[in-house]
């Protein structure tokens, strides 16, 4: 599904994704009708801009969680500001994308999005790093207890939070596949959190960027 109130971006992005292979099932301009069309599409993916005129791509996100449970939600946008791009994570879109970006890369990033992997614009990537780091090694509140993480679990994390597949970790650190699926889970367990997604949410919700 794709939410946009500019109609050529709109219908220039619903074409590249139907010639790519996907089922475009629904396109708006609107953020309120954008959730009431999502209840009945039931998409697996929504490519939404950030800024619509009816109400923020932050309602819509809210409203399209409400609506359809664990959706997964790249955003496009031309805003590459930190405070949106934090606000959108935390209110629960899976990725962030610019509009500046290729063909190539939105395709990948919609590919990425469907499989569950959290997505960015190479450059804002770096919003979740720091964060991440601090996560491993800091408490997350004044009596909390920090995770231990091993050196390994740390390093694997950190390219998870930056938007790297598994296979692409794997490759990087010269490992199996099913050793970084076990050090990441064995991560995430730790965190007390289920996914890469929740992840990246946990990271930004503990004061990035504040």
């Amino acid at each position: 599904m794709v939410v946009d109130d500019h109609p050529m971006w709109r219908e220039g992005v619903s074409r590249d994704l139907a010639a790519a292979g996907y089922d475009v099932v629904a396109s708006t301009g609107e953020g309120r009708q954008a959730v009431r069309i999502a209840a009945a599409a039931r998409p697996d993916v929504v490519v939404l801009d950030l800024q619509l005129p009816d109400v923020s791509g932050v309602e819509v996100i809210n409203g399209l969680r409400e609506a359809l449970g664990e959706v997964r939600i790249l955003m496009l946008s031309a805003s590459g500001e930190q405070r949106d791009v934090l606000d959108a994570m935390k209110a629960g879109a899976t990725g962030y994308l610019l509009k500046s970006a290729g063909l190539t890369e939105f395709l990948d990033a919609v590919a990425r999005t469907a499989a569950g992997d959290t997505v960015f614009t190479s450059g804002l990537a770096g919003l979740v790093l720091g964060e991440f780091r601090r996560l491993a090694v800091e408490p997350s509140g004044p009596d909390a207890i920090a995770p231990k993480l091993t050196e390994r679990e740390t390093e694997v994390l950190r390219l998870v939070a930056k938007g790297l597949s598994y296979r692409q970790i794997a490759e990087r650190l010269v490992l199996s596949h099913r050793t970084v699926q076990n050090h990441v889970q064995n991560t995430l367990g730790k965190l007390q959190l289920h996914n890469r997604v929740e992840l990246t949410r946990y990271a930004i919700e503990q004061g990035l960027g504040d």
